[in-house]
């Protein structure tokens, strides 16, 4: 797909900045969600910046490449449309954190979640409390989140290796819309991160890499 014929995009974040979410500073930018329970939710804080840039190379969307985290229970959240968690071990949401997760993702906010490592029973019990009604569920192989502008015939990709288990990828939705993406087994997030820090190979980093920008296009155009 010719990444070219998305120069519409810019037209439609603005319209979403606009209507949905309010932002300081121009352009499209990702905020690190902090949690409580003792996860390191801060980890590799160069991701984010790294993927911003690719996105900035690779297609007409204007961004803002500087790393920025929010607390669940601060009203900042409203003000990015996307909040990236992640970490390894334990996360907890307070009742209250959970009311103000629930209106972000009604309002139409966006939260993609990439599990580092150990994550994965914290983060289907505490989105269970957002969701009480639904459980994650694999997404097929042929949703557009893996089709927005690369093309991942095989959805996630495995960036690196936990328990040597296929990489998944996992939804929770509001209507339609996938309104929080999970992935495990694939952590892209790690080839996102300046190269010395986990020496991935070129191809994987790349892989990785266009991977978050279909993230990213699918949360703007969904």
């Amino acid at each position: 797909m010719n990444k070219f014929s998305y120069k519409t995009i810019l037209v439609i974040m603005v319209l979403f900045f606009v209507e949905i979410f309010s932002q300081s500073k121009s352009g499209f930018q990702i905020a690190r969600l902090k949690y409580s329970g003792g996860g390191d939710w801060y980890n590799d804080p160069s991701a984010e910046v790294n993927l911003l840039n690719f996105v900035k190379n690779e297609t007409t969307i204007k961004v803002n490449p500087e790393y920025v985290f929010v607390e669940v229970s601060s009203d900042d959240i409203f003000n990015f449309p996307f909040l990236f968690i992640t970490g390894h071990g334990n996360i907890v949401f307070s009742e209250s954190e959970v009311k103000r997760l629930k209106t972000y993702i009604e309002r139409g906010g966006f939260i993609y979640i990439d599990d580092d490592y150990g994550m994965d029973k914290p983060i289907r019990r505490e989105f269970k409390k957002v969701f009480p009604n639904q459980n994650f569920i694999e997404l097929p192989f042929n949703h557009k989140i893996y089709h927005s502008l690369f093309d991942f015939e095989f959805g996630p990709p495995k960036t690196h290796e936990h328990n040597n288990k296929p990489p998944q990828g996992f939804g929770l939705f509001v209507g339609e819309r996938l309104a929080v993406y999970y992935t495990f087994e694939s952590n892209p997030s790690d080839g996102w991160v300046d190269k010395e820090v986990h020496n991935n190979p070129e191809n994987k980093r790349l892989e990785a890499l266009r991977f978050g920008t279909n993230i990213i296009i699918y949360s703007l155009t969904n």
